[in-house]
């Protein structure tokens, strides 16, 4: 079933419910940015190749839209400016981008917010987080809610490390070597400046 073309006063109005996607290349690999209106959708990071990209922005997309659908701009040049200089090592932090965060409960929330208040070059413990977060007991949990973060580098849960001092995972296709390339970045900026 092809799609009937749509008047060319049409083609300029964006349909509200397509998300963006922005693609482009850094030297910690392509990145993708899913957006809809202000709001971020997610962030893709380390992949091999534009159309890699691609098909993880479709799978995140199946998820939460059904159709996976997405119309590919420059979705927000300047989130794809900063994440690019982030990629170069520049020191940027991302508190005041607006993420979609739908479905979540108070534990997610929570985590996520006190992992995005991580700063640069710091890192805590998933015990560490989770008494941050007001949930004290719940290491665990807080390793779950990193593995379903849709936003790395933006919620940077690469600052988030096992006890002991030990990597953890991290789920890009990059893995953990991705999160030592970060943090040994990160590190090389000045551990524990404050801003």
């Amino acid at each position: 079933m092809g799609q009937r073309p749509r008047p060319a006063d049409d083609r300029r109005r964006p349909q509200a419910d397509v998300p963006d996607l922005s693609i482009f290349p850094t030297n910690l690999g392509w990145f993708g940015l899913l957006g809809r209106a202000d709001l971020l959708l997610g962030v893709l990071v380390g992949h091999a190749s534009a159309p890699e990209v691609r098909r993880a922005a479709a799978r995140q997309l199946g998820e939460a839209d059904r159709n996976g659908n997405f119309r590919e701009c420059d979705w927000s040049p300047e989130l794809r400016r900063r994440l690019a200089q982030y990629a170069l090592g520049a020191r940027v932090e991302f508190h005041d981008v607006q993420l979609e965060l739908p479905g979540l409960t108070d534990f997610q929330r929570r985590v996520f917010a006190a992992t995005r208040r991580i700063r640069y070059g710091q890192t805590l413990s998933y015990g560490e987080l989770a008494e941050k977060a007001g949930f004290p007991r719940a290491a665990r949990g807080v390793g779950t809610v990193m593995k379903s973060n849709r936003f790395p580098i933006v919620i940077p849960c690469h600052r988030v490390i096992a006890a002991g001092g030990r990597v953890g995972g991290y789920s890009s296709p990059q893995g953990v070597g991705l999160k030592l390339r970060l943090l040994a970045q990160e590190a090389g900026e000045g551990i524990g400046s404050s801003e």
